[in-house]
């Protein structure tokens, strides 16, 4: 489950999964780009690509579920580390980039 490219995954500085509630901005829209044939976030000036399973993270962020239960939704118990990783990484990279709050 990787959200973006490898290439593009920075160290990000890390949330409490277990507390963070994370949320799209209000300008932000998930739309398919039929052009890319792809979902996209589109935010003011910037529009992010979104590979793997990013939208289905980002449908469940809405600020009132943390992160924790984000990833319980996507891969009901045991979640393997790998997934829980993966999505962990990818809101903590939207928030150090200021696409999620």
């Amino acid at each position: 489950m990787t959200a973006f490219k490898e290439s593009e995954v920075r160290t990000t500085a890390m949330h409490d999964p277990s507390t963070w509630r994370p949320r799209l901005p209000t300008a932000a829209l998930l739309r398919h780009d039929e052009v890319r044939n792809t979902s996209v976030l589109l935010l003011p000036e910037r529009v992010i690509v979104l590979h793997g399973s990013g939208r289905a993270v980002l449908e469940l962020v809405d600020g009132t579920r943390t992160v924790e239960e984000i990833i319980t939704i996507l891969a009901p118990a045991p979640v393997p580390n790998t997934i829980r990783d993966d999505v962990i990484s990818f809101l903590n990279k939207l928030h150090t980039e200021g696409c999620l709050r």
